[in-house]
């Protein structure tokens, strides 16, 4: 159900329209900020994203003000905005345009997008962002590269120096392979934060990256393995090579068998860039605690 401004529902949802826009949007976020949804009704992701939308505004309390736009029925602003997809999401404050997002997002993201509008108040904020950040490393483990770094970027609009959101977002770009983006995220850290574990941990990871392999590299040296299982050399460069490609897991097993089969192998080369690993993938990560029993078993058996 919709409501006008007038309700007394905390938070405020209208209908609105290309006619209406100047007065319901632009005079109105003069006062407050307005968020407008461009939405059609045979738009499905729209269809899931605005429950949640209207459900954050009117928890802010009447802080934030939500216009909700049919291009069907008026295209005008959306083309002047430049909309080619929906639903499309804009923040107005102050008359002009601050913030958006496009598509149907995860509800942590909504809710931070709106508390920033809000300002809400430290606590909830706090716990939204613990919500939204928990969300992305959740994303992040799934595969879902793309979804988590959305959500990282939100929780840095939110807190500029959080770490877990700076250090989850430059491992985005070092799993999509841009190295380079990595490193200047990490620079957004505060030098007194700089030996947080997680910083350490994507650090490590671009340290690695580093020696990433050309291309066919890994098949010739699994040709090598498949012919002599006991080439400690081929088996070291090709978990060298998996590291710097992001197959942490495939690296440890690696290393690992040829700590089994020979533990000095090349003073300890294999143990030393086994750490590195363990270092890369977090040492709380399932990688790194599944390597260090297994190389518990191996050292002490």
């Amino acid at each position: 159900m919709t409501m006008t401004f007038g309700d007394e529902t905390p938070g405020a949802v209208k209908d609105g329209s290309d006619a209406a826009f100047m007065a319901d949007v632009i005079e109105e976020s003069r006062t407050q900020p307005v968020i407008v949804d461009f939405w059609a009704p045979w738009c499905g992701p729209c269809k899931t994203l605005a429950p949640a939308l209207e459900k954050a505004v009117r928890g802010s309390k009447g802080k934030v003000k939500l216009v909700k736009i049919n291009i069907d029925e008026n295209p005008g602003v959306a083309g002047q905005l430049g909309v080619r997809s929906i639903p499309a999401v804009f923040a107005f404050d102050r008359g002009r345009p601050v913030d958006g997002f496009m598509g149907a997002v995860p509800d942590s993201q909504i809710r931070m997008f709106v508390d920033k509008l809000a300002g809400a108040a430290a606590g909830g904020g706090e716990d939204e962002l613990q919500a939204a950040l928990a969300e992305a490393a959740t994303a992040f483990a799934q595969g879902d590269v793309g979804g988590a770094a959305q959500i990282y970027a939100v929780a840095l609009q939110a807190d500029p120096e959080n770490v877990k959101a700076i250090a989850g977002l430059a491992r985005c770009y070092l799993a999509a392979g841009e190295v380079e983006q990595a490193k200047d995220t990490l620079s957004m850290v505060p030098p007194e934060k700089d030996k947080d574990p997680d910083v350490q941990s994507v650090r490590a990871a671009i340290d690695l990256a580093a020696a990433a392999p050309p291309p066919g590299a890994n098949t010739a040296l699994e040709t090598a393995l498949a012919a002599n299982p006991n080439d400690h050399a081929a088996r070291y460069e090709l978990a060298v090579a998996q590291a710097a490609q992001g197959d942490l897991e495939s690296a440890v097993n690696n290393l690992l068998t040829i700590i089994e089969k020979d533990r000095a192998w090349n003073e300890d080369a294999a143990r030393t860039q086994l750490l590195r690993v363990f270092e890369a993938a977090g040492f709380a990560s399932d990688v790194a605690k599944t390597g260090r029993r297994r190389l518990s078993t191996i050292l002490f058996s």
